[in-house]
């Protein structure tokens, strides 16, 4: 098996390390946080708006705002704009290019990724390059090496020099940024407009639904608080801690198959909150692998989406895992 996969389509004029970049065995002690971050400095308005949308979360425990409509679309939210959006859409296809697929349905799978608050496609993709390139070693953007609380949050709410603007990570993303529309979403944070966009959307649905089945006022205020509470707020919050989990547990807690250089490991917890991205170890294996379980029984709700997709014509140059004799050695 391969120890260097690249991420890039064939026209990309610079193709990007996605395994170790050449490393050693990263050190086993702790790494000090990346230069680019030091000194500290809280980006403030990204802890807001975090903050923000944790605290709406928490208004889940109150009574009045729970409606079965809300807690259904919650759920259904977590599978459309999580597994779609981000472990389809922004992961397997723009980052690793596990697939292809039609343009329409690749910008579509893309707006779904920006429902979830987790910055533009290209910084997204930047990020998760810069990650396996450097994977558990200097400057890795987010390993837990550093620290836990870092790589779960707090690579999120600190600046990091070197990813402040698109002409600092625009090598890492130069297949994507090629396409207008991706280059268009990097401009005054357009990518989080379609974010409130999408959840006054919901909140103004659930506003109309409660008007037409109660006919009162405050039916409809009830509903809308409800599907905001549980639609947006608590599916946004369970998606945010499932891709951060990623970053954080399966670089700490699990088992491993295959000995990559870096501290990666396949947890079933993660893997099932996520969609299949907790089987992380096989990830960083082979990393342009649109399957991420690589056993029988390691389910990957994902791959079988695209399995699907690539049926139905929707989904083509597909990328399997390549056979290994025994995924233990």
């Amino acid at each position: 098996m391969s120890r260097t996969e690249t991420v890039t389509t064939e026209n990309a004029s610079e193709a990007v390390d996605l395994s170790t970049g050449g490393a050693t065995a990263p050190d086993p002690t702790r790494l000090p946080l990346p230069e680019a971050t030091q000194p500290v400095e809280v980006v403030w308005r990204y802890v807001f708006v975090l903050s923000a949308v944790h605290l709406i979360a928490c208004l889940a425990l109150v009574g009045w705002f729970f409606s079965w409509s809300g807690l259904v679309l919650a759920i259904a939210g977590h599978f459309v704009f999580g597994m779609f959006g981000i472990t389809i859409g922004y992961h397997r296809l723009l980052t690793h290019r596990g697939f292809t697929c039609p343009k329409w349905l690749e910008h579509f799978l893309a707006i779904l990724g920006m429902c979830n608050m987790q910055d533009s496609p290209a910084r997204w993709v930047a990020i998760h390059r810069i990650h396996h390139q450097h994977s558990d070693h200097q400057p890795d953007p987010h390993t837990p090496l550093a620290s836990f609380l870092w790589s779960h949050v707090g690579w999120v709410v600190c600046r990091h020099r070197e990813l402040d603007r698109t002409l600092q990570y625009e090598r890492y993303v130069r297949d994507l940024l090629r396409d207008p529309f991706y280059l268009k979403l990097e401009r005054q944070d357009a990518w989080f407009l379609i974010y409130l966009v999408h959840a006054v959307l919901i909140v103004l649905v659930g506003g109309v639904v409660g008007w037409l089945g109660q006919g009162t006022a405050m039916g409809a205020l009830q509903l809308a608080a409800s599907w905001g509470v549980w639609a947006v707020a608590v599916r946004t919050v369970f998606v945010l801690h499932g891709t951060w989990a990623v970053n954080s547990l399966t670089h700490v807690f699990g088992y491993r198959n295959y000995q990559t250089r870096d501290h990666s490991r396949n947890n079933w917890l993660v893997a099932l909150t996520s969609h299949g991205e907790g089987w992380h170890n096989n990830h960083h294996a082979q990393p342009r692998a649109a399957a991420h379980g690589h056993r029988w029984w390691e389910f990957d709700m994902s791959w079988r989406i695209i399995q699907m997709m690539e049926l139905v014509g929707l989904a083509k140059n597909v990328v399997r895992p390549k056979p290994v004799a025994d995924p233990d050695t």
